[in-house]
Parts: structure tokens; C-alpha cells; sequence
């Protein structure tokens, strides 16, 4: 089983990153988190790489349902979305797969939920 989803789309970074923010707010998501990892990997080590964000993306009514079901799932929330910058006119989109990483808990109360947020964001990431 993948870890992730992908998509690559013709288009530039900010576009990319524009749509799949956009799509994922229509199926409830937020951005709670952003990590740009060019400037941090910038000014921490003086190196530089193509565009690469981490998005923290989260429906509250799933997070709600997860820490119910799950005290400690907090450690695998929010959903990681990535925009890459491929550098050649094109942006790759990657979504975690909730599924695979709940397999490391053991808790049946969350393979449904997971299921669920699992089919969301691969259908959300293909639909681009």
C-alpha cells in the first residue's frame, strides 16, 4: 500500500497549490498548518531547493471523531498535502494515505474513519 496519493499538474506552483487548497476546503478541509521548505532549508542550512510546501490540512469533524476514538492520534494529524515544484513547468500535488499510516494503530474504531478521510483525499488529489 503507498504511503501517498500524486498528481502532477501543468501548472505553476502557486496554481497548484491554489487548486488543491481550494478543493480540499470544498470537502471541509482547512489549512491549519504551512511549512515552506525552501526558505527553512535556506536559512537553516544555507542551501537551496525548487518549491516545496507542506500543507497541514484538517476537517475538524474528523479530528473531533479521531481523538474520540484515539487519544494519541494527535501525533499523526493534521493531513500532510505537498506541492513540489518540479521544475519544469509542471507542480506535483502528494497527499498522505490516512490508511496506511493508521495501520500502525491498533484500533478498530478508526479503520472506518480512516476509510472514509482515505477516499476523500485520493478522490480530491485525482480530481485535480
Amino acid at each position: 500500500m503507498e504511503y501517498y496519493f500524486t498528481k502532477l499538474l501543468s501548472c505553476s506552483f502557486e496554481e497548484a497549490e491554489g487548486k488543491i487548497i481550494a478543493a480540499l476546503k470544498e470537502k471541509g478541509f482547512g489549512t491549519v498548518s504551512e511549512i515552506d521548505m525552501k526558505q527553512k532549508l535556506n536559512e537553516k542550512l544555507g542551501v537551496d531547493i525548487r518549491k516545496y510546501k507542506i500543507l497541514g490540512m484538517c476537517n475538524p469533524g474528523f479530528a473531533y471523531k479521531a481523538l474520540q476514538a484515539e487519544e494519541k492520534i494527535g501525533t499523526m494529524l493534521p493531513c500532510n498535502v505537498l506541492v513540489i515544484d518540479k521544475g519544469d513547468g509542471t507542480t506535483e500535488i502528494a497527499a498522505v494515505n490516512p490508511l496506511a499510516s493508521m495501520m500502525a494503530i491498533q484500533n478498530p474504531d478508526l479503520g472506518m474513519l480512516a476509510t472514509e478521510v482515505t477516499e476523500i483525499l485520493r478522490a480530491t488529489v485525482a480530481g485535480l
